[in-house]
């Protein structure tokens, strides 16, 4: 048994990222706002492989995935924050294995997420943003949140108990 970002199979399966994000049914999202796939991978990765694994996971779906929008705003940053963080929760802590509480860290690195585009938003706008632009950030953010966590306890645990098969302990 090898680590995770040895296996062709486990690195290949962060090509399903960009795929769900353009192909996302719209009964999936939450008021026309999908959930964060890219949360959705990182988390059980990271808890898997440890957090150097995680942040290079983190960088290389960020580039692949503001590749994909190209509006000025990127992911890069938060999704490096975000696999470190889940990678060391991993490695220290007691294994995270109930559903709650990988609901409940999708759910807080999806608005983590939000609030870093929020942020860049805000000072790309000189930190001046029109009340419409901070109606559509919040709203994208708690739909996007919501939709994300009550989706993490099926998905996540399943590519956890996958992901953890593969990696010796």
């Amino acid at each position: 048994m090898t680590r995770l970002h040895r296996q062709p199979i486990c690195v290949a399966s962060a090509l399903m990222v960009p795929m769900a994000i353009l192909a996302t049914p719209p009964w999936l999202g939450l008021d026309g706002v999908p959930p964060c796939w890219v949360v959705l991978w990182l988390l059980p990765w990271a808890l898997a492989d440890g957090p150097i694994s995680g942040a290079l996971a983190g960088a290389a779906l960020g580039l692949v995935l503001d590749g994909l929008t190209l509006d000025g705003l990127t992911l890069v940053p938060a999704l490096i924050g975000l696999g470190w963080w889940w990678g060391r929760i991993g490695r220290r802590a007691s294994p995270v294995q109930r559903s709650f509480n990988l609901g409940l860290l999708a759910l807080l690195g999806t608005g983590m997420l939000g609030l870093t585009l929020l942020l860049q938003l805000l000072i790309g706008a000189g930190g001046a943003l029109e009340p419409s632009q901070w109606a559509w950030g919040l709203h994208t953010l708690a739909c996007q949140t919501l939709v994300t966590g009550v989706l993490a306890p099926m998905l996540v645990s399943l590519q956890l108990l996958l992901w953890r098969r593969r990696v010796p302990v």
